[in-house]
């Protein structure tokens, strides 16, 4: 079987993490559609087995939890009448731990946006910690059971939760939100300082992952067709965000400030991983049906 070189399939990666789309990449690199999704479905299963296996034990102060929306195959609203939809089309969420100080997302999952997604989240977290954190969360429900079924009182959280007036008739009927008038910091669990209380660098992360990865633009036709597709590429960013990106305030990787790598790793480390892998491939596991990209390992369907 033929196999493209690691430096194209090095360059072929730095495109999909840079945002470029996959049929761009095939007009771009002269490479088949199939072989672009393949590379991808690889890298994958691969950077969520490294996360897995090695984001474990993380020294941490300030940790910021959020979601960003996007969906695959369809919107929800237009799934009823979408032809041929799968099981589980439309809404897709995608929840982050990122560490305040270094920078580092610890924790991710994708899959829907209720309770058991919020304590899958937090059970994750809390397994990857060495120490008690501050946490913020926005003010989703969910968030309030998970977190003291996780940690119990072994934290100190706190929500904050954004108010917004009335949108503007231009608005109304989009997705872009109403003005922010004011914020309120809830201490839920411990003692948080207040003046840590913030989703900031959480949702600037999120903002990162709508830049760097093509299916999550908003209002194109750039989507997901499949739900673990959508879940690998998640994981080919959080690995480039964590290992191979130099961040530019910190000078080096959220990994290597976080102390989990010691050198700034580059894209064809990545598909030496792959290659490393290779023999015996693994899925990320999977929640109710949806995949979860904290680990290779399956847990429930």
């Amino acid at each position: 079987m033929n196999k493209l070189d690691s430096a194209k399939r090095a360059k072929i990666l730095s495109l999909l993490c840079e945002g470029s789309s996959m049929r761009a990449i095939t007009r771009i690199e002269g490479v088949s559609l199939n072989t672009v999704t393949k590379l991808l479905i690889d890298a994958g299963k691969a950077c969520a087995a490294y996360h897995d296996q090695y984001v474990t034990r993380v020294k941490a102060t300030r940790i910021q939890c959020d979601e960003i929306w996007a969906f695959y195959y369809s919107k929800q609203k237009n799934v009823a009448t979408a032809k041929a939809a799968p099981d589980g089309a439309g809404d897709v969420w995608t929840w982050t731990a990122i560490e305040a100080t270094h920078k580092m997302i610890v924790s991710y999952m994708v899959g829907g946006c209720d309770s058991e997604y919020a304590l899958a989240l937090m059970d994750d977290l809390r397994s990857r910690l060495a120490n008690r954190v501050q946490l913020t969360t926005d003010g989703h429900r969910a968030y309030l059971n998970a977190v003291e079924e996780a940690f119990g009182a072994d934290i100190d959280y706190a929500q904050l939760v954004k108010l917004y007036g009335e949108a503007p008739e231009s608005h109304k009927g989009r997705y872009s939100p109403a003005d922010c008038t004011g914020i309120k910091k809830i201490p839920v669990t411990g003692n948080p300082d207040k003046a840590h209380v913030s989703t900031s660098y959480v949702e600037r992360s999120n903002l990162m992952i709508r830049m760097h990865m093509r299916r999550f633009t908003r209002l194109t036709n750039a989507h997901s067709k499949k739900f673990e597709n959508h879940a690998y590429a998640v994981a080919l960013h959080v690995m480039f965000y964590n290992f191979v990106r130099m961040h530019s305030t910190l000078r080096m990787s959220p990994a290597m400030a976080a102390g989990v790598s010691s050198t700034l790793w580059e894209m064809p480390d990545i598909v030496a991983l792959m290659d490393a892998q290779a023999e015996a491939p693994k899925r990320p596991k999977t929640y109710r049906k949806r995949v979860a990209i904290s680990g290779p390992e399956e847990i429930s369907k």
